[in-house]
């Protein structure tokens, strides 16, 4: 069966490895294609997407929007929007304005903390100029401090955006219309974590919601997940044909940065996401 893996982080956010080698990456891992979905930016997808033709593999630009709905913070993985339509621009310098903001500040926090950590030594590390709570994140994981970068997040960077009142989102209000205005399919990531609908008391409460974000434009949700339970899995499908959702899948790979899951098979090899996945959001592109 030809495989794909839609859900894939690079060195632009929190991954470790660059937007080309995921390309060669996905043909050792024998996937006929992937899309890069780096948190809340895209400066990669263009280097993937050269790679990827040159390794023959097929590609589609991603991103991974974090977003505020109903008290919650949720992602959602955006597939195949046209970057520079006008709606889109106006909508992801704001993004990047709350991701790039107050990282000085960030990284004072961290020092209090007891880090040996500067700007100067911050800037080193920064991936295509950028300069974010993903650069201080690779900084930190260059200390290893911990043996994968979720400790650091907990630790260290969610503490300081809290404490610093940066702890908010575009809404899922907002951004779900205008991924649609800008041509492209929106799906629910990992529903089942707290990033996402995790902290909900009922599976009946995690239906409301997503039919809510149903009415709002998200066009489906991952059925298949590394750590989904065999409930988790069951209820994805149920929502998926009940509401006639679009069925998305994909590891969540971050390379070193996550170890024990891998691109396109998981957690050894428990899933594998159909290529008729890909065809279903091309499909949908195409409308």
């Amino acid at each position: 069966m030809k495989k794909i893996d839609l859900h894939v982080h690079s060195l632009v956010s929190d991954g470790s490895f660059t937007p080309g080698e995921l390309a060669v990456h996905a043909k050792k891992q024998g996937l006929s294609a992937f899309a890069l979905t780096d948190h809340d930016v895209m400066a990669g997808c263009a280097e993937a997407a050269e790679a990827a033709s040159a390794a023959g593999v097929e590609f589609i630009n991603g991103m991974e929007l974090t977003a505020d709905f109903q008290g919650l913070k949720i992602h959602v993985v955006c597939l195949g929007f046209d970057a520079n339509h006008s709606a889109f621009q106006t909508m992801y310098k704001k993004i990047r304005a709350i991701k790039e903001g107050r990282i000085e500040d960030i990284i004072e926090f961290v020092r209090r903390k007891g880090v040996d950590i500067s700007l100067e030594k911050v800037q080193e590390f920064t991936y295509m100029g950028i300069l974010d709570r993903y650069a201080v994140m690779r900084y930190l994981v260059s200390l290893h401090l911990y043996d994968r970068a979720q400790p650091l997040w907990d630790n260290y960077l969610d503490p300081a955006v809290v404490e610093l009142g940066l702890n908010y989102n575009i809404t899922a209000e907002e951004a779900l219309p205008i991924i649609h205005e800008a041509g492209g399919v929106t799906s629910l990531a990992h529903f089942h974590k707290n990033i996402g609908l995790g902290k909900l008391e009922s599976r009946q409460q995690q239906e409301q919601a997503i039919v809510e974000l149903h009415r709002l434009g998200l066009d489906g949700m991952e059925r298949f997940y590394p750590n989904y339970s065999a409930e988790d899995a069951e209820f994805a499908a149920q929502m998926i044909a009940k509401y006639d959702l679009l069925p998305t899948g994909g590891t969540d790979f971050h390379g070193t940065n996550r170890p024990g899951i891998e691109m396109g098979s998981g957690m050894n090899d428990n899933m594998e996401v159909p290529y008729a996945f890909f065809n279903g959001v091309k499909e949908r592109l195409g409308k």
